[in-house]
């Protein structure tokens, strides 16, 4: 067993706690693993981490499903749209250049990090509603699994949201059924790598098996950690890890650039988001104020006459 194939292995188990806590950001974490650490081609690491992600969720769903967080009737609709633009993306993706497969993960890596670190919204546990919105559901299937086919991710924190938003889940419910049109989705895109794509089995189900193991540890302990502070922390990995493909693919000028308009950005909207706090912050007190003062205001009126 080679450094590399040891050292892949040690990296897997948080690319199953990622899929086991968050329902998604397995594949985001895996192709960059495989690729680099691993010295896989582009289109084989694609494929490869397809597979390992595709059992892992799959398997995670059943710990999920024993807690209630899985919506089989939308998950199954949902999944099988996205299986069919899974399938087109993979067989468009196996026929593209290396550089370009990585060059748009790298940019999907930080587009995904970027909404995930600047997200101010609180989960809510709304009520899902009693009739699917099936004509929605299917179309965001189609265009997830076309996008996500082509540059290998799983999707999982472009489903997520899609579940929250769409379908009313909250977010417990939204991460287990996640994984369920995950792993429908990875197997129909790793089905279309495959039509000219060839995966040496041997190290791919070694660092499977590692990976299942640590799904099933984020799933044990999801229901304790803090989804907000786990979701930044992740959210500035990816952004870190997606600035580091760029710097790997492209020349080093439009790398660096990259990374530094990736800082601006971030410090201008977390400048941004802090004053709109404090204004909502000063918003919300005065109406309270004012209710304070009507009762005291109506009492004087009583004591003057």
């Amino acid at each position: 067993m080679s450094t590399a194939l040891i050292v892949t292995m040690v990296l897997a188990v948080g690319i199953g706690l990622s899929l086991g806590l968050l329902g998604g950001g397995g594949t985001i974490l895996a192709v960059p693993l495989l690729a680099y650490v691993a010295g896989m081609p582009a289109q084989e690491a694609i494929a490869a981490s397809m597979f390992i992600i595709g059992v892992t969720a799959l398997i995670s769903v059943a710990a999920h499903a024993r807690r209630g967080n899985v919506r089989w009737r939308m998950g199954l609709l949902f999944g099988v749209a996205s299986m069919i633009g899974a399938f087109g993306g993979g067989v468009l993706g196996s026929q593209l250049p290396g550089v370009v497969l990585m060059v748009a993960f790298g940019a999907m890596m930080i587009a995904t990090a970027l909404a995930m670190v600047l997200d101010r919204r609180t989960p809510t546990e709304s009520k899902a509603q009693s009739k699917l919105p099936v004509f929605k559901i299917i179309m965001e299937g189609l265009v997830v699994g076309l996008v996500t086919g082509v540059v290998g991710a799983g999707g999982g924190f472009l489903v997520v949201p899609a579940l929250v938003l769409l379908g009313g889940l909250p977010m417990s419910a939204a991460v287990g059924t996640s994984l369920l049109i995950i792993s429908m989705k990875s197997f129909t895109g790793m089905a279309g790598y495959l039509t000219s794509v060839s995966i040496d089995w041997g190290p791919v189900l070694m660092i499977t098996g590692v990976t299942v193991a640590g799904a099933l540890i984020g799933a044990a302990v999801s229901s304790k950690v803090p989804d907000k502070m786990l979701k930044k922390a992740f959210g500035y990995m990816v952004l870190a890890m997606g600035v580091v493909v760029l710097l790997y693919e492209l020349p080093i000028i439009y790398g660096l650039t990259t990374g530094i308009v990736i800082i601006i950005t971030l410090i201008v909207v977390k400048v941004l988001q802090r004053r709109l706090s404090k204004v909502e912050a000063q918003t919300s007190i005065t109406p309270a104020r004012e209710a304070e003062a009507s009762p005291q205001t109506a009492m004087r009126g009583e004591h003057r006459e």
